[in-house]
């Protein structure tokens, strides 16, 4: 049988369109062809267009939805139009591919499951560390120890550059309108007061955006691994120039300590680590935006007088391609995702819950 070749839309040229997604989507032949493209930039949808091969372009979404051969969305732009952008594809009958976050809100995000419902189509979210084989194989191993004792989740990186610019080319024009850039961060700043409850001056919002942001791999992450929190039993954060953050969340019989934050280094340090009384289990992940270094899993363990550990490279098969195909199974196959809207509902609670032990500091 032939394979199924889906259609492709994609909303939103930066730099992760430009970075992942678009040569991603080309290297998928046999699964993927992108047959429209939309940004608000003319000259980067024109440029992209010849880069690409595409015909159809557009700088309004509403008119890229309404290309009735597409197969399904990929939502690629700023987040806080992600939830008008998705739902506009889905009332299209499009299926939609979110990047991560999905939304700013739980307000946005039940409208993007209602949007789901009617409209009978998949949406998935853009959580490509839960789709890196060393992720799922360490999934599955941290849910066979015997009895937690701590785990700990970091994600602290320097600027995106120190990786972009020795290997990747970034296209951008300055001719998008003043108006149409003000219009967005006044709508940033509503969302996150709406999020938070806090007004649109407080500290704490930029926090709010680094869990959107960065820190939502890392959430998502632990929450497959380790399950809901029950809460935080603590929280402090400082904006010194550079944004960090550290918590501990309560599991119940154990802990696990969240740190995250940005400065001016040029390295990633992102990993999930979870110790039991006589094993542990750490997942390591590099820079997205270099595609083909690897995920590694760490396994430690002793017996008797023994210790062994074993570092765990399944594949060079980046995690966004292994998202993608993914993606491709769950739309051919009519499958459920494992990062649905509802499943992101539940990274929104846990924002608010360090967002709430912040305030009570």
């Amino acid at each position: 049988m032939e394979p199924q070749i889906l259609n492709v839309g994609i909303i939103g040229l930066g730099e992760v369109a430009q970075v992942i997604h678009l040569p991603v989507l080309e290297s998928l032949p046999q699964q993927f062809r992108i047959a429209a493209l939309c940004d608000i930039s003319p000259k980067l949808v024109e440029h992209m267009g010849e880069r690409y091969r595409v015909e159809h372009l557009y700088n309004e979404y509403t008119d890229l939805v309404k290309q009735d051969e597409l197969d399904v969305v990929f939502v690629l732009n700023s987040d806080e139009y992600h939830a008008e952008y998705a739902i506009a594809a889905a009332d299209r009958g499009k299926h939609v591919f979110i990047e991560k976050p999905m939304c700013l809100t739980q307000a946005e995000a039940d409208a993007i499951v209602s949007a789901q419902t009617r409209n009978d189509v998949k949406i998935m979210v853009g959580y490509m560390r839960r789709y890196a084989a060393s992720f799922v194989r360490a999934a599955s191993a941290i849910g066979g120890l015997d009895r937690i004792q701590y785990a700990r989740v970091r994600d602290i990186i320097g600027p995106n550059r120190y990786f972009i610019q020795p290997t990747s080319r970034v296209v951008s024009y300055d001719d998008i309108p003043e108006a149409l850039k003000e219009e967005k961060q006044r709508r940033a700043k509503a969302l996150v007061s709406e999020a938070t409850g806090l007004a649109p001056d407080s500290p704490h919002n930029s926090i709010y955006r680094l869990l959107c942001g960065l820190s939502s791999h890392d959430l998502s992450a632990m929450r497959e691994a380790l399950g809901m929190p029950n809460g935080v039993a603590g929280a402090r954060a400082t904006d010194n120039g550079s944004v960090f953050l550290s918590a501990i969340f309560d599991y119940g019989p154990f802990s696990v300590t969240f740190e995250t934050g940005t400065d001016q280094q040029g390295r990633f340090d992102a990993h999930v680590e979870v110790y039991a009384s006589d094993k542990s289990v750490k997942v390591q992940f590099d820079t997205p935006y270099i595609r083909h270094l690897p995920t590694r899993l760490f396994l430690s363990e002793t017996a008797g007088e023994q210790y062994t550990e074993s570092v765990i490279r399944p594949t060079f098969t980046d995690p966004y391609t292994s998202e993608l195909q993914y993606l491709h199974d769950v739309i051919v196959n009519d499958l459920t995702p494992k990062t649905t809207p509802e499943d992101f509902k539940q990274d929104l609670s846990i924002f608010k819950m360090i967002i709430d032990a912040l305030q009570a500091n």
